[in-house]
């Protein structure tokens, strides 16, 4: 049974491939190329009334990188990484403002008890499988002692997520290495991002559909002061969609007339069980409090899509931001100046991370291709059934 491997129509995926007919050990870099299916926006779906991005994703933001690492080893393995790099820098030496929300703590989202409690985020991030949090941990804190100027760091606060594939994945198999990890960080890159099946969302399913990897980007202009000009301010979000419930896509009831087949691995979202990863940046100069606030607007944008937060779905949400007046250097003690954001400026941020949030898991479902294995399959949504639906 051969997966789809496939499901973005942008280039650049970073996939190994594991279990060639010529040798089991050997890994091959491959770059994917175009495949038909749409985005949200291609089938006119238009969720807001704030625009997009240029390339209406995460990267959007001014300095965002996103990397993949797709793993397929034969009948069984179904997983990968993504990697959201904050800056170009040194992340560690110039850290950014960050804060997590928990809507439901059915997950592992390691190293966020510190960035609660200081309000940094020193790594790149980094989402994977459940049973590999430690893998990456340990590849996350490696990549970081080895970088240019942290030769004497004795503490790395690794951020790394996790949804559980295994509807379609041997997750038991401990499949994604040191390797995986550092090769979807170094390769991440700003431009067009990936989704669909790729990286961390190989392996997974939402709303008994195969689900995946979706982003989506929003622009504002705020007036930050009376009589002065308005400032321009993007949001971008990035989702690992693995979550159940009802789905319903621009405001229409889609799970009435259409469910997906009664696989094994559609079944596992029967109650809404699964998890979601949401990684939200802005170059606004958010600090960390107001930064949470806008990551749990975010999970909120996840209900807009239907789902239940049943259980055990583990409902995560990182946000960030990459405003070099919100920084933190490493080492830094005399005292500086910083310009925030007004708490009062903050709402269309909030509504801009609402409706990224929800195009990001249409895209992600949208562009996600049917993946069959050993374990189970998860079709395909049917985009002409979709359209036909959305046009009633």
């Amino acid at each position: 049974m051969n997966p789809s491997t496939t499901g973005t129509q942008r280039p650049r995926i970073h996939a190994w491939l594991f279990g060639c007919a010529a040798c089991t050990a050997c890994a091959f870099l491959i770059n994917v190329t175009a495949q038909p299916r749409p985005r949200a926006r291609d089938l006119g779906i238009v969720i807001g009334i704030y625009p997009t991005g240029a390339l209406n994703a995460i990267t959007d933001v001014n300095g965002v990188r996103v990397g993949h690492t797709t793993i397929i080893e034969g009948d069984r393995v179904r997983t990968g990484v993504t990697a959201i790099v904050p800056h170009g820098g040194n992340v560690f030496q110039d850290k950014v403002a960050g804060a997590v929300f928990v809507g439901n703590a059915f997950g592992k989202l390691a190293g966020s008890t510190q960035v609660n409690e200081l309000g940094t985020i020193e790594t790149p991030i980094v989402l994977t499988n459940t049973l590999s949090v430690g893998a990456a941990m340990d590849a996350v804190v490696r990549y970081t002692l080895a970088q240019p100027g942290n030769e004497q760091v004795r503490s790395v606060n690794a951020l790394v997520g996790e949804t559980n594939d295994g509807g379609l994945n041997d997750i038991r198999g401990l499949h994604v290495t040191r390797e995986h990890v550092i090769a979807a960080i170094t390769g991440a890159t700003s431009g067009p991002v990936a989704e669909g099946t790729v990286g961390a969302g190989t392996g997974t399913v939402n709303y008994g559909w195969k689900g995946g990897i979706g982003t989506s980007s929003r622009t504002l202009f705020l007036r930050q002061a009376q009589g002065e000009r308005e400032q321009g301010y993007t949001v971008g979000v990035l989702a690992q969609t693995n979550f159940g419930g009802n789905l319903t896509i621009a405001g229409v009831p889609i799970f009435r007339s259409l469910q997906p087949p009664r696989t094994r691995a559609a079944a596992a979202n029967d109650n809404g069980d699964g998890s979601c990863m949401l990684v939200v940046a802005t170059d606004a100069p958010l600090d960390a409090r107001d930064l949470r606030r806008l990551a749990a607007r975010a999970i909120f944008g996840l209900a807009r899509t239907g789902s239940s937060y049943s259980n055990g779905s583990g409902d995560f949400a990182i946000a960030f931001s990459t405003s070099p007046e919100m920084r933190s250097r490493f080492n830094e003690t005399a005292a500086r100046a910083h310009v925030i954001l007004p708490t009062e400026a903050t709402s269309p941020l909030f509504e801009a991370a609402l409706e990224a949030t929800e195009e990001a898991v249409d895209n992600a479902l949208f562009q996600a291709t049917t993946v069959r294995s050993a374990h189970g399959a998860a079709e395909a949504i049917p985009i002409d059934r979709v359209r036909e639906l959305l046009k009633r």
